[in-house]
């Protein structure tokens, strides 16, 4: 049946040759028209990602997820378009994975603190989830703790003991106010895994 309905089809086509080329004309503006729509939304998408910028304010008015969603579109507007979030139930101290320009891979901790910096300070336990699992589970080459708070001086000796990089409140506002990327604003940051044009 369904054979019979194309051989219907066709002949009645081929005795209609001016419908049979409008219908192909249309079909074929009909598909420049959707690509280029999507070649535009993708364009925005990219604008959009490049001139990305938060205030403090925005960041602390986030739930602890929203926190972790921005945290994954900064790294992706500084150029790791792998970025992705991954925190939840059973995440093994990541919130959010990607890879820089150079090939390296960053393990991101997001402390959220709804009060900001009147809540409660990260401490040494926080720190010590990611340094278990950061670079033997994930393999990461950059373990980082961002948080919207203050870190405690205990936390922030095991971080420098353990190679591990803090983004408090100050460094965090820096950031997201889209003056230099994060490995701009770290320091002792391991070598490229790969030549780049940024290497």
């Amino acid at each position: 049946m369904a054979v019979g309905l194309v051989v219907m089809v066709v002949a009645w086509l081929a005795a209609h040759r001016g419908v049979a080329v409008v219908t192909v004309l249309l079909a074929g503006l009909a598909g420049a028209v959707w690509v280029r729509r999507r070649r535009e939304r993708a364009q925005w998408r990219e604008t959009q990602l490049r001139g990305l910028r938060y205030a403090l304010a925005q960041l602390d008015a986030l739930h602890h997820q929203e926190f972790e969603q921005a945290v994954r579109e900064l790294m992706r507007r500084d150029g790791c378009p792998d970025a992705t979030r991954v925190g939840g139930r059973g995440d093994l101290g990541a919130d959010v994975k990607a890879t820089d320009p150079l090939g390296r891979r960053w393990v991101i901790q997001c402390k959220h603190r709804r009060d900001g910096e009147r809540g409660s300070a990260v401490g040494t336990p926080d720190l010590q989830v990611l340094n278990g699992t950061a670079r033997p589970v994930h393999q990461a080459d950059i373990a980082v703790l961002v948080t919207n708070g203050r870190v405690t001086g205990p936390a922030e000796e095991f971080a420098r003991q353990q190679r591990l990089h803090l983004v408090d409140r100050r460094l965090l506002a820096t950031w997201a106010a889209g003056s230099q990327p994060l490995w701009d604003l770290l320091g002792a940051l391991p070598p490229p895994r790969r030549p780049s044009a940024l290497s």
